[in-house]
């Protein structure tokens, strides 16, 4: 085969996170050497420790890479899977950066790694691997509420960053900020209300924006609101359970297609996604549901006709082996990278819309700044003012209903009125307005730069602009 006639190469995960930068900071006019500054990463810790399992001592490599200090905390996840490198992480790390940047919490991005795969452990020997991880990583201060805060990605969750913040506490007794040092924990261990769904929520909340400008709908070919549109999702985990899960029940739409490791479901009609998702959990896949069409080929169902594609689990899915044939007009990036920088280019001369993974999926690491500052102020959000939110309300029922007496038929409150508005903003109320507002506010800020710069033809290429000036100005600040 001659040269001319091979096939493109597809780029690495970080090869595409490098490409969508240069393809930003070349549109914008950055000072001598920072660009640079902004691009590489800062450091990166690799560590190999051995922890005795099942009558030997098993050696395991973690990563922990820091990518930009210009705010501190650093912030990101720990992912577990096989695949963890180096590179990966790196990529990872740069994403949580401008992620960050974009939405507006302070953080410099972070990310960490193991190479494990956690289904092949007890819960008694993943506690046992986390501590030690935990550990490698405290007594470098690459776990520290002030430094760098990690929280839970692939593989992990509650349950793993418990283990963390109390290894940590153990290594720091007099540390009163302690709780802050992970994100992510049960409610019940210094976490807080809405965390497992952020994700998810954050995904509905990109894509209930995005909506509300009739201007971005129609350039994707779309018309109308998300009531009955139909969407293929990849990956029923965290991200994509409440993604799906919400903008089905509360949002109208229909969820037409699920695909999972073992294949993919298919209904034109609607999937029954929580069925669909205890399915899953009893039994690993979705292999043998019976209640809609089984493909055995479950990455074909990426190329399925449909109104908004998710792509909800692994980087690199949509590429440039199926860009061409990806029918979806809308894709939102609930994963990271799910979309290779080849694709991208493809599906964008096609008029794809993507709203890009670094605000999609900035969910998590909003609420997860919530609970580091829940965490800091050692309260709870609402305990102070919601009775006398509470109390306020009532002095204006109380003059309602002295007139609904006054006026007798002509006037009444409506039957569910009071019980409505005298309840006070609990935790969770607080921190969906919170996620609600910031998701808002940050595809405002895209949109600008996508709308009112000839030079930014989408929103993945306006995203990076926004974080990227915000990068820029934090490092100016410091004198750089």
């Amino acid at each position: 085969m001659s040269a001319s006639s091979a096939a493109p190469k597809e780029p690495s995960f970080r090869e595409s996170v490098d490409l969508m930068f240069n393809r930003a900071v070349n549109v914008m006019d950055l000072p001598p050497g920072l660009e640079e500054k902004i691009r590489v990463c800062n450091a990166t810790y690799i560590v190999r420790f051995g922890v005795r399992l099942r009558g030997e001592v098993q050696t395991f490599t973690g990563y922990r890479s820091v990518h930009s200090e210009h705010m501190e905390p650093v912030k990101g996840g720990i992912r577990y899977a096989l695949g963890v490198n180096q590179d990966e992480v790196e990529a990872l790390a740069a994403l949580m950066t401008y992620k960050c940047a974009l939405v507006e919490a302070p953080f410099g991005g972070s990310k960490g790694g193991l190479c494990i795969d956690p289904r092949q452990y007890e819960e008694h020997e993943l506690e046992l691997i986390t501590r030690r991880f935990a550990y490698e990583l405290a007594k470098r201060d690459l776990i520290n509420p002030s430094q760098n805060v990690p929280a839970p990605d692939m593989g992990t969750g509650e349950r793993e960053m418990a283990w963390i913040a109390d290894q940590y506490a153990r290594m720091n007794t007099t540390d009163i900020n302690a709780r802050a040092c992970v994100t992510g924990k049960p409610a019940h261990a210094g976490g807080i209300q809405g965390r497992v769904e952020a994700t998810g929520r954050g995904v509905q909340y990109a894509l209930r924006e995005f909506f509300r400008h009739p201007e971005d709908v129609a350039a994707s070919g779309l018309s109308g609101g998300l009531e009955g549109k139909r969407i293929v999702v990849q990956g029923l985990g965290n991200v994509g359970y409440h993604a799906a899960r919400f903008l089905c029940a509360e949002d109208g739409a229909r969820i037409t297609g699920i695909i999972e490791r073992d294949g993919a479901l298919v209904d034109e009609d609607g999937l029954d996604v929580e069925a669909v998702h205890r399915w899953i959990v009893r039994h690993g896949g979705v292999r043998g549901y019976a209640d809609a069409t089984f493909v055995e080929k479950g990455a074909s169902v990426l190329e399925h006709d449909c109104d908004i594609l998710i792509p909800a689990a692994l980087e690199g899915v949509i590429n440039l082996a199926n860009a061409a044939r990806i029918k979806a007009p809308l894709i939102i990036e609930a994963a990271n990278g799910p979309v290779t920088a080849g694709a991208d280019e493809i599906l964008n001369d096609r008029g794809t819309v993507i709203i890009p993974d670094m605000y999609a999926n900035a969910g998590g690491v909003t609420v997860s700044y919530f609970e580091w500052v829940k965490n800091l102020s050692h309260i709870r959000f609402g305990r102070m003012q919601r009775r006398q939110e509470e109390a306020r309300h009532q002095l204006v029922v109380n003059e309602l209903e002295r007139l609904d007496r006054y006026l007798g038929d002509a006037w009444s409150l409506s039957p569910d009125f009071k019980e409505k508005y005298l309840r006070g903003a609990d935790e969770l109320e607080l921190v969906r307005s919170g996620l609600d507002d910031t998701m808002r506010t940050a595809y405002q800020a895209m949109r600008e730069v996508w709308h009112n710069r000839d030079e930014v033809k989408n929103l993945r290429m306006a995203a990076y602009v926004v974080a990227i000036e915000r990068v820029a100005r934090s490092y100016q600040a410091k004198g750089l």
